[in-house]
């Protein structure tokens, strides 16, 4: 890292001299672009050519946006893409900034590219410097070439207008563009008005100079006496010469815009698709009459404007079109859950009428449990959100059902493969015990959860995934393994979408972890915290949808009655087995039976292992509390082989056979249950209430 004083700012050697010598008249600043982190350092010369203090300025190269216009940004970001992007070394333009006082100022910049040794521009050294008597002194030496060059100047407002309305997206970036756009400036104009045809009238949308607004003139009828009514009507440009002529022609407008001092005016129609969708007017106060070469140009000004207001326009009804329908799929209401704080946040890319799928739900289930949901359907359109739909309701119906969170996950995966679409969804669902804290969780190709402590220290829980959803249907691979969480008081768990997490040229680590230092430092409030990393994604912007779901778990004043959890086993799946015995370990100690916690896992265990090795499937396990007279925490062990289990004598040196005698001796009471077309082996341990 460089020196940040001008002095200690080198340039190449091979830095092309200006050979104009009134660069030693005018103020030079230097610059640091650190294109890794961006950074935009300047200098103190450089911030008075930019007009701001150093308070003012915080290292963002977007804070300059105070100064310089968004036409101006745009051609600048453009020029510097492009250098970087065909290997150029250096680059050079003139642009202007708008000066604390509203003047406008002519500044001049040329940047030099350092690449690293693969050609990746890695930073940026340059100067930046005040250009308006340079500019001032060419004028001069050019005078004689003055009619050409304006010939030139009014024949590319055209483009230089349509390349900053390519960036507009909504009719107040279009007006705003055309009011900073320095073409207008070129031509002449003082202002602008401009007018929209809504339902046979024309509604005014820009106004001319600030204050100059004429009563009764906000909407107006199509047959009324006005220019833009005219012009509307005809389809035809009218070009207005002199004070006289406008006077005449519309003696209801003239007498309220007198004070204007206006000595001459061009109307255009906006026309697209053969229709007029509005019309757009130039005032002037220092020149009358219109050349042939400055009304084609005008002409060919309003025919681009036309097609950017058009654009615009879609684009702001299929925006409202797809959020409405991006919200009409989301949950109305996120219900009340006894035992934890939620709040859920979504914000829509910013990507026009794309829609995304990202979804999040909240699902109510028995036993003091609730169900989180966080999921991304792939692809931005209807389709996307019209599948997010189904698969946010079939995941609710199967966890209403009583699944177990793996078999929600595969069989959620196998209704997507089935549906009538090649999209593919990252899923992640967790099952909260909100009386035991218990966090049941299954990832399908979703990124990893977060989890806060009460002090602010946040850490991401890595949780072992399967396929997205569709994809593992599609392979044959729906064993989803199980994760475990402890979500103790006042711990807050968060899943997001990849929307909230990645960032342009960072990776998905490195993205988690300011997301883990942002929450570790936002408020304890989960709503408050919401809010927080949800302006934070409104900020940086992006092209993807967010999506995010906070739940912190809280003890409740009042006893509940004990909770249910359930674990998945397949055979061979030693981590399937070590997550069972965590989940009993972390119930147990939860549900205040710490004193038989031994007692419980070991007869736990052995009913796990005898369903495993003594029948062809997996085996199913549930705990859950069971209140009456005496408070009891039941063991079920679940398989699908319908023979009963039976009482065997091992034999001093037997190895095998002590497994139900050791269940009989330890357990208060056990027994076995038929299940459909197999069995569950129940065991049950008396246990006192929790103070």
């Amino acid at each position: 890292m460089v020196d940040r004083g001008a002095s200690a700012l080198s340039l190449p050697d091979d830095w092309p001299a200006h050979p104009d010598p009134i660069l030693a008249l005018n103020r030079m600043g230097t610059f640091d672009w650190d294109l890794d982190n961006g950074v935009f350092h300047m200098d103190a010369q450089a911030h008075e050519v930019f007009d701001l203090r150093p308070d003012e300025y915080d290292g963002n190269p977007a804070t300059l946006a105070v100064r310089v216009p968004p036409p101006e940004g745009y051609r600048l970001d453009g020029l510097v893409s492009q250098a970087m992007k065909d290997g150029s070394e250096n680059y050079g333009t003139y642009f202007r900034i708008r000066c604390r006082d509203g003047t406008m100022r002519w500044t001049h910049t040329q940047g030099y590219i350092r690449r690293d040794e693969t050609g990746r521009p890695r930073r940026i050294v340059g100067i930046v410097r005040v250009a308006t008597e340079e500019l001032a002194e060419l004028e001069q030496r050019h005078e004689q070439a003055a009619n050409d060059e304006a010939r030139r100047q009014q024949t590319s407002v055209v483009q230089l207008t349509t390349a900053a309305l390519a960036h507009a997206r909504t009719i107040q970036d279009v007006i705003d563009v055309l009011k900073d756009t320095h073409g207008l400036t070129h031509l002449g104009a003082t202002s602008l008005v401009m007018g929209l045809v809504e339902a046979g009238r024309i509604r005014l949308v820009a106004e001319g100079p600030s204050g100059s607004f004429v009563p009764g003139t906000l909407i107006t009828r199509i047959d009324e006496q006005y220019p833009m009514s005219e012009v509307v009507r005809t389809l035809s440009p009218r070009f207005i010469e002199s004070p006289e002529e406008f006077a005449d022609s519309y003696p209801i407008l003239w007498p309220h815009i007198t004070d204007l001092h206006i000595t001459s005016a061009a109307y255009m129609p906006l026309i697209a698709q053969a229709r007029p969708i509005g019309a757009i007017g130039l005032l002037y106060n220092d020149r009358r009459g219109f050349t042939s070469d400055e009304r084609n140009v005008l002409v060919a000004l309003g025919s681009s404007i036309a097609q950017s207001l058009q654009r615009a326009m879609f684009y702001e009804q299929e925006k409202d079109l797809a959020s409405g329908l991006q919200q009409a799929m989301l949950p109305r209401t996120i219900p009340s859950v006894p035992g934890a704080d939620v709040a859920v946040r979504y914000r829509s890319a910013s990507l026009g009428r794309d829609i995304g799928g990202d979804w999040y739900d909240l699902i109510p289930l028995p036993g003091g449990r609730v169900g989180a949901v966080i999921g991304d359907v792939q692809g931005h359109d209807t389709h996307a959100a019209a599948v997010m739909g189904q698969l946010r309701i079939v995941l609710r119906a199967y966890a209403a059902e009583g699944h177990t969170p793996a078999t929600v996950m595969a069989r959620a995966s196998v209704f997507l493969h089935e549906l009538d679409t090649d999209r593919f969804a990252t899923c992640l669902y967790a099952e909260a015990d909100l009386s035991t804290g218990v966090v049941q969780v299954v990832r399908a190709g979703h990124i990893d959860p977060l989890l806060r402590e009460p002090g602010g220290a946040c850490r991401r829980v890595s949780v072992e995934g399967g396929l997205p959803l569709g994809l593992s249907a599609e392979f044959g691979q729906l064993e989803y393994p199980v994760g475990t969480i402890e979500l103790d008081s006042d711990h807050t768990l968060l899943l997001c979408t990849d929307g909230l997490v990645e960032q342009p040229g960072t990776d998905l680590d490195d993205g988690m972890q300011t997301l883990t230092a942002l929450i570790a430092t936002g408020p304890k409030d989960v709503r408050d915290l919401a809010d927080r990393l949800i302006d934070v994604a409104e900020e940086r912007g992006g092209d993807d949808d967010v999506a995010l779901l906070l739940l912190r778990r809280r003890v409740l004043d009042a006893p509940q009655p004990g909770g249910r959890l359930q674990q998945h086993v397949a055979p061979g799946d030693p981590e399937a087995l070590t997550a069972a015995r965590h989940m009993i370990r972390a119930a147990v100690r939860s549900w205040g039976a710490a004193d038989r916690a031994d007692e419980i896992e070991l007869v736990a265990d052995e009913l796990i292992t005898n369903a495993l090795m003594h029948t062809e499937g997996s085996a199913v396990v549930t705990l859950r509390v069971l209140a009456g007279s005496e408070r009891r925490l039941r063991v079920e062990v679940e398989d699908s082989s319908s023979a009963l289990p039976r009482r065997r004598e091992a034999g001093e040196s037997g190895v095998s056979g002590r497994g139900l005698l050791l269940v009989d001796l330890l357990t208060d009471v056990w027994g076995v249950e038929a299940r459909g077309g197999g069995k569950a082996v129940w065991c049950e341990f008396v246990v006192p209430e929790r103070p």
